[in-house]
């Protein structure tokens, strides 16, 4: 899971008001029961000592949530009287909450915005392809490869003999260009569009010539899906279910991956720092203390979370700079940190994981993960 969309809450400094609200109408008295989770949400804000100009910004901005067409959940970071981010989640919080901190409560957000991967999926036939990206929320065209265009001989017979090798080889030729294009503009979508698969569907043979012209990194996490179709009107049905279950694939094989990683690099036995021996990390930090020190100099790669970390809600100190992070208020007015202030620690790792562009995966539960339910995997070695 990439989160650099988070970028902007760590433009300015706190204090946060950070909302995590139910947002489903599926029942009768939905109307009824959103209007008892805004005075909820209101109740919370005022209590924990927020501005009202900040609370009555988020209170605005939940009354024009739309009656029809809403996400389960939505996730609203606001401060200094203006909503800075509003996201859309894939599963609605178990109640809803609001807190006021100086940094904004993130925390949550991992489990409720889904690890289902955005992908870009391709609708291809011998005219070109349609694209798509699908994120966790929605679907949304990015763009059309129109191929070459093949004038066929109608109605009439095709001539045998060298006349007929001729003209199907001329189809032949224009195909291959039409899979060129296609396969080129995926390799210029590709980079923009923020996705971690490509999904190809449409003929098998048109999906292979296309994938075969695909450059090696974009192959490696390309998927072929049977079921799609580029007619208009044509149902999608089991190309989503397909879909579905390759982004479930994908997603579980990448914690498994990085977790295979984390076990194999944990730690270099018998290596010396500031904390005796053994405290010096391999390829891997695992522990809030170590893996507050790879953020500190941008080592982390991968940040490994555990469902309901026991460590989440352990104090860390902070200053403004998303890398001035430490566990103890000494070491962070050594670094140049005049007013260090308390956060938790896994807001103030998450801060700093999201602004190094680094990738946050939740360890599923009953998985065994790192100790405290945090752990990193370094981009290089301390």
């Amino acid at each position: 899971m990439e989160l650099g969309f988070l970028k902007p809450l760590f433009d300015r400094l706190g204090p946060w008001a950070s909302v995590y609200i139910d947002t489903t109408r599926a029942t009768e008295d939905a109307a009824k029961q959103q209007k008892l989770r805004e005075r909820s949400v209101a109740s919370q804000l005022i209590d924990a000592g927020a501005d009202p100009y900040t609370c009555r910004a988020v209170m605005d901005r939940l009354a024009h949530e739309p009656a029809s067409g809403a996400p389960p959940g939505r996730a609203l970071f606001a401060a200094g009287a203006e909503v800075v981010l509003d996201v859309p989640l894939s599963v609605p919080p178990v109640s809803s909450e609001a807190t006021w901190s100086y940094l904004p409560h993130i925390a949550p957000l991992p489990g409720l915005l889904g690890d289902e991967p955005p992908c870009l999926v391709a609708y291809i036939d011998r005219t070109g392809a349609d694209m798509e990206l699908r994120d966790a929320q929605r679907s949304r065209a990015v763009a059309t490869a129109d191929g070459k265009e093949w004038r066929g001989r109608g109605h009439r017979s095709i001539p045998t003999d060298r006349y007929e090798w001729h003209y199907r080889n001329k189809v032949e030729n224009t195909w291959n260009e039409t899979a060129d294009i296609i396969a080129g503009e995926l390799a210029r979508q590709w980079p923009e569009s923020g996705a971690q698969m490509l999904v190809l569907t449409g003929d098998s043979r048109e999906r292979r010539a296309v994938y075969n012209r695909l450059p090696e990194q974009i192959r490696a996490v390309t998927v072929e899906a049977e079921n799609g179709s580029r007619s208009p009107g044509a149902s999608r049905r089991l190309l989503d279910q397909q879909i579905a279950q390759a982004r479930e694939q994908y997603a579980h094989a990448r914690v498994e991956e990085a977790l295979n990683r984390f076990r194999a690099g944990r730690r270099h036995p018998g290596s010396h720092g500031e904390r005796g021996v053994d405290s010096i990390p391999g390829d891997a930090a695992e522990g809030v203390p170590a893996v507050v020190d790879a953020a500190r100099s941008h080592q982390v790669g991968t940040l490994l979370v555990g469902q309901d970390a026991p460590d989440g809600g352990r104090d860390v100190w902070i200053g403004p700079g998303v890398d001035q992070v430490a566990v103890q208020r000494g070491q962070a007015q050594a670094m140049g940190v005049s007013k260090p202030q308390r956060a938790r620690a896994d807001d103030a790792l998450l801060r700093s994981a999201a602004a190094a562009d680094a990738e946050v995966l939740l360890v599923p539960e009953g998985v065994q993960g790192p100790a405290g339910g945090f752990g990193a995997v370094l981009r290089w070695s301390g």
